[in-house]
């Protein structure tokens, strides 16, 4: 085995941890590969997992976003234009590890701060939907190629949703009170000591803030994983079923998680046959379309501009989730 590969299945995958945990369970006097025994197995050792891997992977992407504050991403985005922004938009959205609703301050900063609305847009649907700690948990569920292509699709959702927005011209569909709000002067320098404190507490405030997603998340799917059978998911969500992909899409809206909790779900969903396609639409339209980040996020645009970014978004997950499950369906 390669060191690349070893790190993976032992860093990542955490291999050592599911032994250890299938002893346990074992030691239990449960069987893990019965139903109980293997719903106990996929519980434990997810919730382990995710923690030990989000702890580490915030810590480290806040001490870099510590570099990276407010002001200075307002600095790097002012005055540029076009789709070359929009790309920068999304890309810097990829390293502020904020959930949708977390980012609705930083939309409103930006727009004050007289950022092109569809460059802020850009960034808006690109923070909650890829950012780092995912494409590694990603990677630690399912493998590389999954990651970077999710980490891709994400990143085309935010740059042609954001550039489409931006042509719309709707800058005056924004909240009147939002072009007032006064602007942060000069970033801080941070010590050493202030940036640890700052990633501490980032870890402590995200880890707070998701726990009880990622619990209902694993919950979830330790029970499709060994509970329900893959001919009723197949059923449901096959891939030669038109309607998996609008059904995902629809269910993903009205939960409010982060990316972290809806990964052990996306999980059991692939290890019961569900197309790729659909499970990238299920967790899109959960981060990116959550009901209760469009309800705070109607409170700072108006409903015309609200229902633009509702279907932009919505029309480039159904593209992805149609076209990735064409693509594995003809060449996989």
């Amino acid at each position: 085995m390669s060191v690349l590969g070893w790190m993976n299945d032992q860093l990542l995958r955490m291999d050592w941890l599911s032994d250890l945990v299938t002893a346990g369970v074992q030691a239990a006097g449960l069987d893990p590969a019965s139903r109980l025994g293997g719903s106990v197995q996929f519980f434990v050792y997810d919730v382990i997992k995710i923690f030990i891997l989000l702890s580490v992977l915030i810590f480290a992407i806040s001490w870099a976003q510590s570099y990276f504050p407010p002001e200075r991403t307002r600095r790097i985005l002012g005055g540029r234009s076009g789709i070359g922004a929009n790309i920068l938009g999304a890309l810097l959205g990829t390293i502020t590890p904020f959930c949708s609703c977390s980012s609705i301050p930083l939309f409103i900063g930006f727009t004050a701060a007289g950022l092109p609305l569809g460059v802020t847009f850009s960034f808006l649907i690109s923070s909650p939907l890829v950012d780092l700690a995912s494409v590694i948990l990603l990677a630690s569920i399912f493998n590389w190629p999954i990651a970077l292509a999710y980490v891709a699709v994400g990143l085309l959702v935010a740059v042609i949703g954001g550039t489409l927005i931006g042509r719309l011209g709707m800058e005056g569909q924004v909240a009147d009170f939002v072009r007032h709000v006064p602007v942060a002067g000069a970033e801080a320098t941070l010590t050493r000591a202030e940036r640890l404190a700052y990633a501490r507490d980032q870890v402590l405030e995200i880890v707070a803030r998701v726990w009880p997603y990622v619990l209902i998340g694993v919950g979830i799917g330790a029970a499709i994983h060994n509970w329900v059978p893959a001919e009723t998911i197949g059923a449901l969500l096959g891939q030669d079923k038109w309607w998996a992909v609008p059904v995902a899409t629809l269910v993903g809206v009205p939960m409010y998680a982060d990316i972290f909790g809806t990964l052990p779900i996306a999980e059991a969903l692939v290890g019961k046959g569900v197309g790729l396609g659909t499970v990238l639409a299920f967790m899109m339209a959960v981060t990116a379309l959550s009901l209760p980040s469009l309800i705070l996020l109607r409170r700072v645009v108006k409903l015309p501009l609200l229902l633009a970014f509702t279907g932009v978004v919505t029309a480039g997950i159904l593209t992805i989730g149609f076209t990735f499950n064409a693509i594995t369906h003809w060449f996989i």
